[in-house]
């Protein structure tokens, strides 16, 4: 018997960096690993309080989710985001992780062989991966408004872009739903490092001065993992168009995606404190600040890189894997740029989460 979906599937890049990582983690003072960008520090303890609190759970979760959790979602978008208008009955849901909805989205709504995706051209592999699962095309694209081969059913945005850090204006956010809506394309933005705008405010495609204040042929798609340190919870929501949510809530009803209900009590309190979100902002500042310098003093060119929880780096001796080695040899490990594009074939990702003590290491070690 012979199961045969993997096959369809780009390789998992994460496989490729064992030897870096082996040679990274030989170094005397250990590994300082700036590759998969997850979170370190801790769990903020209103939210451990509120999973706690909400622990004896022993019916089943729903699949469009509490009313508490939902309307501290659309709370947070109208406070931190300035959007405003989004239904909590009908326009957003809860989801298992970002990654799960971005992976399964094209399935969910019956797009499949035949059909086209558009995705970045610089790009976590998760969008291409789903359009795949669902035996769609992917075409990467540097702007999808100057796609003109065909019908698209799909387009991806996602800013702060990972890996780059690139933030997309509001002109350019516009211009896209604008074309989207003129070509019958859902537009769906990733928007998941929302908070963390540095050299510039990261604007979300339903924002009213993009989208006119209609939600029509839109999805934005948030995450706690980032904003909360909450990657181990998994939680998240996806919010925008309500026809398009309610079919997601259809399918995903039969599905049985439902997000626990402890796990809906802390989402609720993280999108309804702000505080310990700041002080997360002020910690990645400052490793950002320090790294950066760094890199710099020691050849590296930062390019891009205004928001999100990366650095975009590429030095002129080195391409992509030539770089990771280069910082390995030091006891760094980065991702390479190739993971996420041709694009990328000359830059390194190199994440904020490490540990101020493991940033601290790292600048030690580039200024050796």
């Amino acid at each position: 018997m012979i199961f045969e979906t993997s096959s369809r599937l780009p390789d998992f890049p994460w496989d490729k960096l064992a030897p870096y990582k082996q040679k990274a983690a030989a170094h005397p003072d250990g590994i300082v690993d700036l590759s998969i960008g997850s979170p370190v520090d801790p769990v903020p303890d209103l939210i451990k309080k509120a999973l706690a609190d909400a622990a004896d759970a022993p019916a089943y979760p729903t699949t469009i989710g509490t009313a508490t959790a939902r309307q501290s979602a659309v709370d947070w978008m109208a406070r931190r985001l300035d959007v405003a208008g989004v239904d909590p009955q009908t326009g957003v849901l809860p989801v298992i992780g970002t990654k799960e909805l971005i992976m399964m989205l094209p399935t969910l709504l019956g797009i499949g062989a035949g059909d086209t995706v558009l995705i970045p051209d610089l790009a976590y592999p998760t969008y291409e991966a789903g359009a795949a699962l669902a035996r769609a095309a992917s075409v990467p694209v540097v702007d999808p408004t100057t796609y003109d081969a065909g019908p698209v059913r799909v387009a991806y945005l996602n800013s702060p872009r990972n890996p780059s850090g690139e933030i997309t204006s509001a002109d350019d956010l516009r211009r896209a739903v604008e074309w989207a809506r003129a070509n019958d394309v859902l537009l769906v933005s990733d928007e998941c490092y929302a908070e963390f705008g540095w050299d510039s405010r990261p604007v979300s495609v339903l924002h009213p001065s993009v989208c006119g204040g209609s939600f029509d042929g839109l999805l934005a798609v948030h995450s706690l993992s980032k904003r909360s340190n909450l990657a181990g919870y998994r939680g998240g929501f996806v919010a925008g168009d309500p026809a398009v949510v309610a079919e997601l809530l259809s399918v995903r009803k039969h599905a049985g995606l439902m997000v626990p209900s402890p796990i809906q009590a802390a989402m609720a309190a993280a999108f309804a404190d702000d505080t310990h979100v700041d002080e997360q902002r002020a910690r990645y500042l400052r490793r950002r600040s320090v790294l950066r310098d760094a890199l710099t003093d020691a050849g590296w060119v930062i390019t891009l890189s205004n928001g999100g929880l990366y650095l975009w780096a590429e030095h002129p001796s080195y391409d992509a894997y030539g770089s990771v080695g280069a910082l390995a040899d030091r006891g760094i490990l980065v991702a390479p740029g190739a993971f996420y594009g041709t694009a990328g074939e000359r830059h390194v990702r190199v994440a904020l989460t490490g540990t101020d003590e493991r940033i601290d290491a790292a600048v030690k070690r580039l200024q050796e």
